[in-house]
């Protein structure tokens, strides 16, 4: 394991990499709602995308400059309007938007990535866009405090900016890598429903830049689920400048296993700050599936226990109703004896077993319910079959998800 060094930072803790916000009037009036990343220098991209076959326009154009253009340099991102189901009007705005970032910043179009984020269906309003460009083309900076403003700038029902940066030293070098999301509701694992930009100075091929990113993304991002909903927007983004000046990564060597176990913490932060936010949840819900046969087996056990509205309604109502668990993880289509399984909760106020071989043990309502009302709350079960495990992560179901959600458009 690579020793790590957390950090505070975002999107401009790498070097080389500024940031700007603007409030464009998109579709709030009074906060920013537009955010641009720029690199000095031209970098290497990888990508992951919705799995959702209706893709929005913005999806659609990154996946051309990812796996086509040469390089990458800038990626101009807005809160409040979609861009998704707005045909080739809505592309061409994605065209549009890049070429006016291009021109601004000298740089070529097809370097220019674009993501959109909030109601799905409306036009974007693209003098607002192109304005916003220009604006935060001059505001441009590589400050703590440009990368958290703009962290803050693509949120929508978000209540809170969601940042990580970690440095991993490779061949005698300092390697930074940082990023940061958005994402609070029509969230579901399956490459996932959030937008994150993580950006890093590591010297790496656009290969095993790709490599590192796509091995992450399913014990990350694809772990998570607030609400069963996969998005029409999900994209993950992932800019290489090489300014580290590290030996350059062009095989899967140790030097790539400490750049990926640097970019997994990074994305593991970012999807667990994404999970705890939740639309309108009070309390971030892990379940760790252990004494697995296989993680194939694991995985599906603990999404089915993270997706399980019983389940999520319990945890908010601080109820240690262990049979929702052990239900949802027996329709998951995992085979397991669920007379062999050992249940616990775990938080800051202690861990508490709930259940053994698949029986209720003795155990105190009172302690379970002070368990169940801290803010962070694991479920740990034990199928007692092998050594694979798996980690998911999820939110509560309250009132105020339906509230949101309910008049999201208005």
């Amino acid at each position: 394991m690579a020793e790590l060094k957390y950090i505070d930072g975002g999107v401009t803790a790498a070097r080389g990499f500024k940031s700007a916000s603007a409030a464009a009037g998109i579709k709030y009036k009074d906060r920013p709602d537009m955010a641009l990343i720029y690199s000095q220098m031209p970098c290497v991209a990888a990508g992951t995308f919705t799995t959702n076959i209706v893709k929005a326009a913005p999806v659609k154009w990154d996946q051309e400059i990812v796996y086509h253009s040469p390089a990458a340099q800038a990626v101009v991102i807005n809160a409040g309007i979609a861009n998704a189901c707005t045909g080739a009007e809505g592309y061409g705005y994605c065209r549009a938007t890049a070429e006016a970032a291009a021109d601004i910043l000298e740089i070529p179009a097809d370097s220019v990535l674009v993501a959109s984020t909030g109601v799905i269906g409306m036009q974007l309003p693209i003098d607002r866009i192109v304005n916003g460009v220009k604006v935060m083309a001059g505001q441009l900076s590589g400050s703590r405090e440009s990368g958290a403003a703009s962290a803050r700038a693509i949120m929508t029902t978000d209540t809170q900016q969601k940042e990580a940066a970690v440095q991993v030293e490779i061949g005698g070098t300092v390697v930074t890598i940082g990023g940061m999301c958005k994402g609070s509701g029509m969230i579901h694992p399956n490459m996932c429903t959030m937008l994150s930009f993580v950006t890093t100075d590591a010297a790496i091929s656009r290969k095993m830049l790709q490599e590192a990113l796509s091995e992450v993304v399913p014990d990350t991002y694809n772990m998570v689920s607030v609400d069963g909903d996969t998005s029409t927007n999900d994209t993950v983004l992932l800019l290489a400048n090489g300014q580290a000046g590290n030996p350059m990564i062009l095989k899967k060597d140790e030097n790539y296993e400490k750049f990926k176990a640097a970019l997994y913490y990074v994305n593991e932060t970012l999807a667990k700050k994404i999970a705890g936010d939740g639309e309108g949840c009070t309390a971030l819900f892990e379940v760790k599936i252990v004494g697995a046969e296989t993680k194939a087996q694991a995985v599906t056990l603990a999404k089915s226990v993270i997706t399980s509205n019983l389940t999520k309604a319990a945890i908010f109502g601080h109820d240690a109703n262990w049979g929702r668990i052990l239900c949802a993880m027996g329709y998951s289509g995992a085979q397991f004896d669920p007379e062999k399984v050992d249940l616990f909760f775990e938080s800051a106020a202690g861990k508490l077993q709930i259940i053994e071989n698949g029986v209720a043990v003795d155990y105190s309502e009172e302690e379970a319910t002070k368990i169940l009302s801290e803010p962070e709350v694991t479920a740990i079960a034990d199928i007692k079959m092998g050594n694979a495990a798996a980690t998911a992560w999820g939110c509560d179901l309250t009132f105020d998800y339906v509230k949101i959600n309910a008049d999201y458009r208005s």
